[in-house]
């Protein structure tokens, strides 16, 4: 069983910061890669940032050099996002690839989602 919490959103205004946190529960599962996606009202979701578990990151051209994506020792996978436009407003989701133990088959998994909101 896999369950995802994420949580950080909220409303800031343009040239602000926000941090996303989401702590993953992976019984049986080991993790591949966790990261975050989001979608806006109308557009289909995409990728913000995700990072492997062996350290390699991949980041939307539209966050480099503003968003940080990061992970500690307990499964949980953080975003920093700083220079927040309103472009940036959406639904997170936090994303997880994991691998069954026994089966080796590998999954996807999806937080709840957290609301972005950047005023202008």
């Amino acid at each position: 069983q896999v369950q995802l919490a994420d949580s950080g959103g909220g409303l800031v205004q343009a040239g602000g910061s926000l941090r996303l946190s989401c702590a993953a529960s992976a019984r049986d599962f080991s993790i591949n890669a966790m990261g975050w996606y989001r979608q806006a009202p109308g557009k289909q979701r995409e990728l913000v940032a995700v990072k492997a578990s062996g350290g390699g990151t991949n980041y939307a051209d539209s966050v480099k050099g503003r968003f940080t994506i990061s992970r500690d020792n307990s499964n949980t996978v953080y975003l920093q996002m700083n220079s927040l436009r309103p472009e940036d407003t959406g639904v997170y989701y936090c994303y997880a690839l994991v691998r069954n133990e026994r089966s080796g088959h590998t999954y996807q998994y999806w937080g709840q989602g957290t609301q972005v909101t950047v005023s202008s």
